[in-house]
């Protein structure tokens, strides 16, 4: 179809959405818009024709002509079809401008009148094509836009083709997409070659886990599991196509698969991948069931399952490409993840049942030995569910917790209702295991599975923890639970100690009430020593520590050493809420930042380990923090960037990785994305009622926006956090170090009195604590309230000291700051030694925004010394501080900008001091002003 920009309709909003390709339609945008061609190219499905229809419409504006085909496979056979596509309804434009053979021969061609052929007219007719472009892009840009070139007649590709290569010169380009399985395939090569020269190819490869959740989201899937959207993607290979159907194949599906079972695979997909088994064997595609069932099949292992010509059965699947073919790899391996998936789906319930027994005996892996005999066993059998719980074990032990729990629920399937250990009390383990894993959605199912059924006490309340767990920081959501788990818990201490436990979060993050959550747990951690669950006991005392050490209570280093003494639960000793992470938080509290790394990195080592998803998300923060500390900004950036990918893969502990990751990227990265991901972090906190992480989440806020240079936004972001923290009971200036921020805000936007406040309060619970890199901080900030009243040698001397103090204690980006402010109190003197030692120290950090503003610093107008002016200010005694320091440097010439530069504060406030200036002395603007001081003088 050809659309001229004449007849164009106005432009409408699409359902379509460009996802996870920003790069490839970056680069793709900017070739385009250079003159050049681009060619999308990929698998079947891979979303080709989304990004061509949305480059398309940006760039089809800009040109006059816009050519358009799309090819189909049922039409290939016929000849000068996507050729009367591209030129029907432009050849009365362009055909009177023809000679006269190339008329004759282009118009038989596309109406069908008389024989042409490329045999015949061969010359006249290529001649034709590359006229008619240039007639047509004499009057104005052309966009040729091709989809499915796989697909275009012979005929039409030779001649395009033919065009595309001679058009060099001409506002002409070509914007095209083509399948292809790979980029060194010979399909891709050809179409390549029939571009104009300079043509940009792109591939467009998978899209990852998040960007498959998004799409479904986006589509209207977006209410499955996260566990189901998993294996959506490894089951799509991040096909956009494919993970669509099987979305919504799951949509449509009564019940969702069981553990072990594979996703529903529809008919139109089970068609497109399956349309080459008809040609296998019947022999051969038993093979590749039996292939199909395993979880990492082997030629041998298919040889064990009694499959005796696996190589030959193989190998003909591979010349079909439905395996791929890897002569140096022992693994069977299928083309395509769907392959593997359709073929299973696709096959009667017995074969199924009969390629798990044959395995179940075939494997050498106890685990997987076990999880094939329970899919192959239909009902209750108290012998394979011990041999499913055995597996589930031995699964923990390996840190493999996600297979424990799958294995977990097999083991319950089987369980016989009178079982000892019964159905119930495995589904519970397997949640436990589900929520170490991270699946936190199918630990929640399976919880209200058993409280739908479970009389028992001790499981209902087991289960009732389980869904608050699950709940995380949005605890507010489940209120209901607690006075439910407490009537089920009764009198027994055991059993109340686990609600009291959970009620010491509640207190922390719905209430925002240290005390009462510090109370809480110590009550729990009571009622557990009676109940003799040491388990549940550390965790109390381990969170009991936690809430004293952020409230700066003098009892928190007595309690640690209760939660570190003997005897340990090894479950406990690693668990982000247990006592090792509370030492963790003591030690960089306390400036012990090498003790620090050296506890949180074996932390992080054992968890990783055990395969505790939300413990390594928790960690990851804790060596990041810690290398952002000592001024590691890269490493620290990298950190966090990692934490943040696996807490949005997990959801867990998403709005606490957005918050330390704006702090990596404010101080080491990408200020505008700081600034997005605080705001984001503050919003979660905000709609989870979570007053602990608000807190933290604005604190964050207020360092990017004065990195971005907005004091005005640090101070109320940070006045809340102020405010905040004093009604949480927060007294520990260095849980989020904060302070000196809001003061140096303060000073910048002329409220140096405000700011001596914050430093004051602060510098007292600093000294009681021992805080010393806190009190270096607040040092620096007092010397910039000393700058700003006028105090500049004391200022010096005091900005000099804390500098050092930060040096010697580890915190290298602290102390590169003190070296910038300090350069810019002395200014830009012979050889800028002073800034010439913050770029080098903000250089080893990898602060690149700091060294931005360094580099600003430098190409800033350098702003002349203020001179005293006798008298001059004896006409300013009705004026506060600031204003008299302004209205002085006004009187030297100084501008606005010049002045904010020698007083560190913004334009804005100078401009709001001189209009309060204005009204105090009753005159209009800066020339009165001199000449107020002028008739002064004269007196």
């Amino acid at each position: 179809m050809t659309v001229r920009r004449d007849f164009q309709e106005p432009a409408r909003c699409r359902p379509d959405l460009v996802i996870g390709r920003e790069d490839l339609l970056a680069g793709a945008r900017d070739q385009l818009a250079s003159g050049g061609s681009v060619l999308l190219h990929g698998p079947a499905g891979i979303g080709k024709s989304t990004v061509l229809r949305e480059l398309a419409e940006e760039y089809g504006a800009t040109a006059r002509t816009v050519l358009r085909c799309s090819a189909t496979e049922s039409e290939s056979h016929l000849p000068f079809l996507a050729l009367a596509d591209l030129f029907g309804l432009v050849l009365d434009d362009v055909s009177p401008r023809l000679p006269a053979a190339q008329r004759t021969a282009l118009e038989s061609a596309l109406t069908g009148r008389g024989e042409s052929s490329l045999q015949r007219d061969g010359l006249a007719l290529r001649l034709a094509v590359l006229s008619a472009l240039r007639a047509l892009a004499a009057h104005g840009g052309v966009l040729v836009v091709a989809d499915d070139l796989q697909w275009l007649d012979p005929a039409s590709a030779e001649l395009l083709g033919f065009a595309a290569r001679r058009l060099e010169g001409t506002p002409v380009q070509l914007l095209c997409a083509v399948r292809t399985e790979g980029q060194e395939s010979q399909e891709y090569d050809r179409h390549l070659r029939a571009c104009p020269p300079g043509t940009l190819a792109v591939r467009l490869g998978p899209l990852s886990r998040a960007q498959v959740a998004q799409l479904l989201d986006h589509r209207g899937h977006g209410g499955l599991p996260r566990s189901t959207v998993r294996e959506i993607h490894r089951t799509s290979g991040g096909n956009p196509l494919f993970a669509l159907e099987l979305g919504r194949a799951l949509a449509d599906s009564p019940t969702p698969p069981r553990p072990g079972e594979p996703l529903p695979v529809p008919t139109s997909l089970r068609a497109l991948v399956l349309s080459r088994l008809d040609m296998l064997s019947v022999e051969a595609r038993r093979t590749l069931l039996v292939a199909s069932a395993g979880a990492r099949p082997t030629p041998a292992l298919l040889h064990a399952a009694g499959r005796e010509n696996a190589e030959a059965e193989c190998a003909q699947a591979a010349e079909l490409g439905l395996l791929a073919t890897e002569p140096d790899a022992p693994a069977v391996r299928f083309a395509h993840p769907l392959i593997s998936a359709a073929l299973y789906a696709e096959a009667p319930a017995h074969e199924r049942r009969a390629a798990h027994a044959a395995l179940s005996t075939a494997a050498s892996d106890p685990i997987e030995r076990a999880r094939h005999l329970a899919l192959a066993t239909t009902g209750t059998d108290p012998d394979v569910a011990a041999r499913l719980a055995e597996a589930a074990a031995l699964a923990r032990d390996r840190g493999a917790p996600s297979v424990a729990a799958h294995l977990g629920l097999l083991a319950a399937r089987h369980t016989p209702a009178d079982g000892a250990p019964g159905p119930e009390e495995r589904r519970l383990q397997a949640a436990e295991d589900a929520i170490t894993a991270g699946e936190i959605d199918l630990a929640r199912d399976i919880a209200r599975e058993v409280l739908s059924r479970a009389s028992v006490p001790a499981e209902r309340v087991r289960a009732w923890i389980i869904v608050i767990d699950t709940a995380g920081h949005t605890m507010a959501e489940v209120d209901a639970v607690f006075p439910q788990a407490l009537a089920d818990a009764g009198d027994d201490p055991r059993l109340l100690a686990l609600v009291h436990y959970q009620l010491a979060w509640r207190a922390l993050i719905v209430e925002g009430d240290f005390t009462e959550a510090r109370e809480a747990a110590a009550h729990a951690a009571e009622l557990a020593a009676r109940g003799k669950d040491r388990r549940t006991e550390l965790l109390s005392l381990a969170f009991q520590a936690q809430t004293e050490t952020l409230m700066g209570h003098p009892e928190a280093p007595r309690t640690i050493k209760r939660a570190l003494k003997e005897p340990q639960d090894p479950r406990v000793a690693w668990h982000h809420n247990g006592a090792g992470s509370a030492r963790f938080r003591w030690l960089v509290m306390s400036d012990q930042l090498t003790e620090a790394r050296v506890a949180v990195t074996a932390l992080l080592r054992e968890v990783r380990r055990r395969g505790s998803v939300e413990s390594e998300v928790h960690f990851l923060r804790g060596i990041a923090e810690t290398e952002l500390r000592a001024g590691h900004c890269g490493r620290a950036l990298e950190l966090a960037r990692e934490s943040l990918r696996l807490a949005r893969d997990s959801g867990i502990g998403e709005t606490a990785s957005a918050m330390l990751t704006s702090l990596a990227e404010a101080s080491g990265g990408d200020v505008d994305r700081a600034l997005a991901l605080a705001r984001e972090a503050v919003e979660h906190a905000e709609e989870d009622g979570d007053q602990m992480y608000l807190s933290r989440a604005l604190g964050a806020l207020g360092y990017a926006q004065l990195v971005a240079g907005d004091p005005a936004g640090t101070v109320r972001s940070l006045r809340r956090v102020r405010t905040l923290e004093l009604g949480l009971g927060i007294t520990d200036p260095a849980r989020g170090r904060w302070h000196g921020d809001l003061a140096e805000a303060l000073v910048r936007i002329g409220e140096p009195a405000e700011a001596q406040d914050v430093i004051d309060v602060s510098r007292e619970h600093a000294l009681r604590l021992g805080r010393e890199s806190v009190l270096a901080v607040l040092d620096r900030s007092e010397a910039l309230v000393r700058a700003a009243r006028g105090e500049l040698e004391a200022a010096i001397a005091q900005l000099t000291s804390a500098q050092d103090r930060l040096g010697k204690l580890g915190y290298g980006l602290e102390e590169a700051r003190a070296a910038f402010a300090l350069a810019r109190l002395r200014g830009r003197g012979p050889g800028s030694a002073a800034y010439d030692e913050a770029t080098r120290m903000f250089r080893r950090c990898r602060a690149l925004p700091w060294l931005r503003q360094v580099d600003e610093s430098l190409t800033a107008p350098e702003p002349e010394p203020a001179r005293p002016v006798p008298g001059a200010l004896d006409a300013l005694d009705v004026l506060a501080a600031m204003e008299r320091q302004v209205a002085a440097l006004v009187m030297e010439g100084a501008t606005n900008r010049e002045i904010a530069a020698r007083l560190f504060i913004s334009v804005k406030t100078v401009e709001a001091t001189l209009t309060r200036v204005y009204r105090k002395l009753g005159i209009r603007s800066r020339v009165d002003i001199v000449r107020l001081a002028a008739a002064r003088r004269a007196k």
